[in-house]
């Protein structure tokens, strides 16, 4: 499409992206937490007028924004109730009888979205192959509804024993409760998440019906805001799992969003290696308010079906609420530009995870903020200038971050000012560097020989750091850094992924039963597709996941891209044990193997990426200014060269130290660091040989 527009809301900022003619223009804009619509408005008009064009000419609109994870997590969504099966009210609180720190008495998890008193059962069974063994009470469901509204709450979450195998009780309540009360938001388990495993179904469906009134809201507010500008092309929203969704769909299924912002970064990440012809990349995006990791092999990011919010313990698994959705994989922790650095009751400095945002904003700001934050950190240190923070439209102040620092650091410490920043700095790239270390232990990888793609409007001041501390030697800042989630939207295919359970085992496999539940999730996948795309080609992709008989949890195996027969079992063993080989190194012979769910994925094909190369012999680039950098190993700040990121073109060489600023970033380029430009027009930054040895000895 000839003229593309992309919206990444953050905690901080909101990003605006677009491309026309071959020609991309950027902006940022501080995010408007009350009236979200506002500042995409002011950002959109923005670059409109800066490529001269009117809302008319825009011939697709991608949205990522994190404004459903904020809602949960800050508890702000709307009053909620849940319908569920008489026996089984406490699901919610049971859980799965898992503890996320099995010596910890005095364990804290984070309370359900909806409390025990708006958990309302009602008679009906239905078992595990579909029958029905009680039928529905509609009587005791029209009363539970009418108790519920009459509670105040706006939205209700349907979730039945078994409905994910058949929904003929849940569509009931749904279709009670829209005759009942036309204006009541209601979210059916079986259609967000039909999914063996009640506990994850019933957390993902309150999750869903605790946003969806405030998200359908926002959206359509913003939708009409466009419309009224002139826009007339397709709006779509970036998905959790790197794909793009409709807005009637993401109206109806918000919770697909909730990492839509950081699924959009690593969509980026994974065209820069396949670009750049990396193999093992570790995406490092890092904005205003949290840090993400996420490894990429083979230019693919790690995705995943569960995904966890608001988590009680830091990089505890098992200690926040589950939304069973597909997902990228990655770790996040508030680790951004607007974290707020405090001491604990060990005087030891901590940064995060709680963020000073855009309102007031970092003590630098000039907003009102008066704690002290990494950004605040930075401009002390000397890597962000002042006066040309965001391209110069909002200058900082030097003194308020230098007094915030002083006062909650550096004084109670007995550190001059400058230390006190630096402290910061090392706790955050530290906290940072340790969380991709687990994460990458965590699925047996060793980051050793990964290459670190930096984008967001912090990220590139602090990769070289974060490099060193994990003993990489080579970093990666595309163009457009500061607003690389909204560049990455643009690269998404449109897609949708269905998933579905239907159990069976290889010994009894059912090549009809699982055909025909294959066929419904084509259509489904299709169909949303469609509204979107509704003249491009699509590629098809299936998978199931499957277990030995008796294990808890499942590995995923590739589907051939047709239907199924009998024979093809042996087909189905053989990939299971490939796939379980990898995991495991060996295999069990002779146990049997079971299908829980399948998952299929529709979508257009990826645009081909360009190879780019490096540029050898460039000449050294000739910086525009000089500024004083803190150097912790000599306790001084030093002159350190500064560059304008495209005043040079590709082969140009930065000696490190130096600092290399744009419009919506800075990178930090350290004295054991070296710098190119690529043809492409990305900052390579490579240890130097003599550091390089230094690192591995």
């Amino acid at each position: 499409m000839r003229t593309r527009l992309a919206v990444d809301i953050g905690g901080t900022f909101t990003d605006v992206v677009i491309e026309h003619d071959g020609t991309r223009r950027t902006t940022k804009v501080l995010t408007t937490s009350s009236e979200p619509e506002r500042g995409v408005m002011q950002g959109v008009q923005a670059v409109l007028a800066e490529a001269g064009i009117g809302a008319g000419d825009i011939d697709m609109f991608v949205h990522g924004t994190t404004l459903a994870t904020n809602a949960i997590i800050e508890r702000k969504g709307v009053v909620t109730g849940l319908i569920t099966t008489e026996g089984f009210r406490d699901t919610l609180v049971i859980a799965d009888e898992g503890r996320f720190d099995q010596y910890d008495i005095f364990i804290d998890k984070p309370e359900p979205l909806v409390p025990r008193y708006l958990r309302l059962p009602v008679p009906e069974r239905i078992d595990p192959a579909g029958g029905i063994r009680l039928a529905l009470d509609e009587g005791a469901v029209r009363a539970a509804a009418a108790e519920l509204v009459g509670q105040g709450v706006q939205s209700v979450a349907v979730g039945l024993f078994h409905s994910y195998v058949n929904p003929v009780h849940e569509r009931r309540i749904g279709e009670i409760l829209r005759e009942e009360y036309p204006d009541l938001s209601v979210t059916l388990s079986s259609e967000v998440c039909p999914e063996v495993r009640e506990y994850e179904r019933l957390s993902t469906a309150c999750a869903n019906a605790y946003v969806q009134p405030l998200m359908a809201r926002y959206l359509t507010r913003l939708d009409k805001d466009l419309h009224e500008l002139g826009l007339a092309c397709p709006f779509f929203l970036m998905t959790s799992g790197g794909g793009l969704t409709r807005l009637e769909t993401a109206v109806r299924f918000p919770i697909r969003l909730v990492e839509s912002g950081p699924a959009g970064g690593a969509i980026l990440a994974s065209r820069i290696a396949a670009e750049c012809g990396l193999d093992r990349v570790l995406s490092f995006d890092m904005g205003g308010t949290t840090a993400k990791v996420c490894l990429i092999e083979d230019g693919q990011p790690e995705t995943a079906r569960t995904f966890e919010v608001d988590r009680a313990a830091r990089f505890r698994k098992g200690s926040g609420l589950p939304l069973r959705i597909p997902v990228i994989e990655m770790v996040e922790i508030g680790a951004g530009g607007g974290s707020i650095a405090r001491l604990d009751d060990l005087r030891r400095i901590t940064v995060g995870p709680d963020s000073a945002g855009a309102e007031p904003g970092p003590a630098c700001y000039g907003r009102g903020g008066t704690a002290a934050t990494v950004t605040d950190a930075d401009v002390a240190l000397g890597r962000i200038d002042p006066d040309r923070f965001a391209g110069g439209k909002m200058a900082l102040d030097l003194d308020a971050a230098a007094s915030a620092i002083e006062a909650s650091i550096a004084t109670p410490l007995g550190l001059s000012g400058t230390m006190g920043a630096f402290g910061i700095t090392e706790m955050v790239d530290e906290n940072m560097a340790n969380a991709a270390r687990v994460h990458a232990v965590e699925r047996g990888k060793a980051v050793g020989d990964y290459t670190v793609i930096a984008f967001g409007g912090a990220a590139p001041l602090h990769a070289v750091r974060l490099a060193e501390k994990l003993s990489l030697d080579r970093v990666v800042v595309p163009t457009n850094a500061g607003v690389g989630s909204a560049v990455g939207f643009l690269r998404a295919p449109v897609s949708y992924e269905v998933v579905r359970s239907r159990y069976m085992t290889l010994s009894q496999f059912d090549a009809q039963a699982a055909n025909d539940v294959l066929t419904a999730m084509q259509e489904e996948a299709e169909a949303i597709v469609r509204a979107g795309a509704p003249d491009q080609s699509l590629v098809e992709r299936r998978l199931a996941y499957m277990r030995y008989v008796g294990q808890g949890h499942e590995i995923v195996v590739p589907l051939p891209v047709r239907a199924l027969t009998a024979d093809d079992v042996d087909l189905l063993r053989q990939g299971f044990v490939t796939e379980y080989e990898k995991l495991y190194a060996r295999a069990i012979p002779g146990a049997d193997m079971e299908i829980l769910s399948f998952a299929l994925t529709v979508g257009t094909p990826p645009d081909a990426p360009e190879a780019l190369t490096s540029v050898a012999d460039g000449a050294l680039a000739v910086p525009t200014g000089r500024r004083q950098v803190f150097d912790a190993e000599q306790d001084a700040f030093v002159d350190v060269p500064v560059y304008w990121r495209f005043d040079f073109a590709p082969g140009a060489r930065i000696p490190g130290p130096a600092v290399i600023e744009e419009n919506e970033t800075s990178t930090f380029v350290s004295a054991r660091f070296d710098a190119v430009l690529n043809s492409g027009g990305y900052i390579i930054m490579e240890r130097r040989a003599e550091a390089a040895k230094e690192a591995a000895e």
